[in-house]
């Protein structure tokens, strides 16, 4: 009698668990479509991309949270059917090879210069509007984004604000026409490099050549001669314990760097312009 009892008390005991474990399972899928409703309340697609609960438009991309392509450019077309521009920022740092921190806001390359080559592409784009707050970044990323856009064939026009630094100096005066606000700060220094570096004539030299594609870039697509540039480049009376020139809004113009002082209202001016002086020499 003792076993009998035992035994239909085991099965009895996993009778109840089958049904609080049937239970406990039916009480998570209720809860996970709960969560997915509440998912779809709060997450509204803006420019293609999804505004996450936190209100923030941010994309996982190789565990360095950056701003997201769509969140970084716009395209202007005046409301009325005007000229339509495309409104590309270039802020924080500019990202090379390696994924920075996720702390760090940052300009991805390999997202820019695909974007430019379809602005090329599309007859509908007629002007570019650069916005640049940038501290620099990687030499090779920049040249690469600032060689870009030098060779669109639309109008193209820069506008510093708060700053654009070290490489963003060549990025500032890619575009046709720079402009920089009033208090837009600029500061050009030699190149630096982080990690190992061997003590050997080979590795000052290497320096050297990397310093002068981007003095050659900037002093062929500015008012400002090579030597000029260098001079900024290796001023060693400004900056306490380093090299290096920083100019401030009409500095920048006296210097040849930036073509004029201006905000949103002249780019946009300027570039509305341009693109109305090319539609009247295409019918001319």
């Amino acid at each position: 009698m003792g076993k009998r009892k035992m035994k239909n008390r085991n099965k009895q005991t996993e009778k109840w668990n089958a049904e609080d474990g049937g239970k406990q399972i039916s009480e998570v899928n209720s809860m996970n479509e709960e969560n997915a409703r509440k998912r779809e309340k709060t997450d509204v697609p803006v420019n293609g991309m999804e505004r996450m609960q936190n209100g923030d438009e941010r994309v996982q991309n190789g565990g360095n949270e950056a701003f997201g392509l769509d969140y970084a450019q716009a395209t202007l077309d005046g409301g009325n059917g005007k000229h339509k521009i495309h409104l590309l920022s270039i802020i924080g740092e500019v990202e090379g090879h390696e994924n920075l921190s996720g702390n760090t806001k940052v300009t991805k390359y390999d997202q820019i210069l695909p974007r430019l080559a379809e602005l090329e592409d599309d007859d509908s784009v007629e002007g570019l509007l650069v916005l640049l707050n940038t501290s620099g970044g990687d030499v090779d990323a920049g040249l690469a984004i600032a060689e870009m856009i030098a060779s669109l064939s639309m109008p193209t026009v820069s506008l510093v604000l708060g700053g654009s630094h070290s490489i963003g100096v060549p990025l500032a005066v890619s575009t046709d026409h720079s402009f920089i606000v009033p208090t837009g700060t600029m500061m050009v220094h030699p190149v630096r490099m982080s990690g190992t570096v061997i003590g050997a004539s080979q590795t000052y030299e290497y320096f050297e050549m990397i310093q002068d594609r981007i003095l050659t870039f900037v002093s062929d697509h500015a008012q400002i001669a090579y030597d000029q540039v260098k001079q900024l480049m290796l001023n060693t009376e400004m900056l306490t314990r380093d090299l290096g020139t920083v100019l401030v809004g009409s500095e920048t113009v006296k210097a040849g760097l930036i073509d004029e002082v201006g905000g949103i209202r002249e780019a946009l001016g300027y570039l509305y312009r341009k693109i109305e002086e090319g539609w009247a020499s295409c019918i001319s």
